[in-house]
């Protein structure tokens, strides 16, 4: 009989692992390690209050290196390797069109809590989840506040990357919805120098539209306003 208890006893608390896939720029101040500390909060909070649960998520966490093929190759290695039954991740919408590729073929699931460009929805795949808002849901507060201001011509500054042009075709239709016109299009590349930006930007200074709508990464961004403003 006692044995027999053992036996029930060691049953009852035997969980049952799920290997889960987190794919992070784990090399970024800002970001990945910060991701990373969220999910594994999140899953102490989930547990401590949910003991009785069998299974239990095993987190096996890859660097992407702030590369679309450093996130390929981890979200890869997870898939053949690891044989993870999903994936967290990666943090770039550009990252992302690639593992959601990867996933599909898997047939993975591919979770992303960052990844917010519009045009990863025309992939349609049955795998990719987006647990976060796309940022064409952005553009009718930015007309809202066009309108408000009677603004007839707005320039849009973004990074020439699936994160900068996945939503510019919302923005322009909302800005016409608002009789507002977009002369000009200003594409800055992921990668450019400080001298670069400025040199956009003294063309941008040179033109008669002063209202600038700017979607760009935060790295472009820390350039471009400071010379703006030494621009004035």
């Amino acid at each position: 009989m006692a044995v027999a208890l053992a036996v029930a006893a060691a049953a009852e608390n035997t969980t049952i692992p799920v290997n889960v896939g987190v794919v992070v720029d784990l090399d970024a101040q800002i970001g990945g390690k910060m991701f990373l500390s969220c999910i594994k909060m999140a899953l102490e909070d989930f547990y401590a209050s949910h003991a009785h649960f069998k299974t239990r998520l095993v987190l096996h966490t890859r660097n992407s290196k702030h590369t679309v093929v450093g996130a390929a190759s981890a979200a890869l290695d997870l898939i053949k390797n690891v044989q993870v039954q999903a994936i967290l991740g990666p943090v770039t919408s550009m990252q992302a069109c690639f593992v959601i590729n990867l996933g599909d073929q898997a047939h993975v699931p591919i979770l992303s809590f960052s990844a917010t460009s519009p045009s990863l929805a025309s992939l349609r795949s049955s795998y990719f989840f987006r647990l976060t808002q796309t940022d064409s849901y952005q553009v009718k507060a930015i007309s809202a506040i066009v309108k408000h201001f009677g603004w007839r011509q707005v320039v849009p500054i973004y990074v020439d990357n699936t994160y900068g042009e996945g939503v510019i075709p919302f923005l322009i239709d909302a800005l016409q919805d608002v009789d507002a016109h977009v002369p000009y299009r200003s594409v800055v590349p992921p990668s450019a120098t400080d001298d670069q930006v400025g040199e956009e930007l003294s063309k941008l200074m040179a033109m008669p539209t002063r209202v600038f709508i700017v979607h760009m990464t935060p790295k472009l961004s820390s350039s471009l306003f400071p010379r703006q403003k030494r621009l004035e």
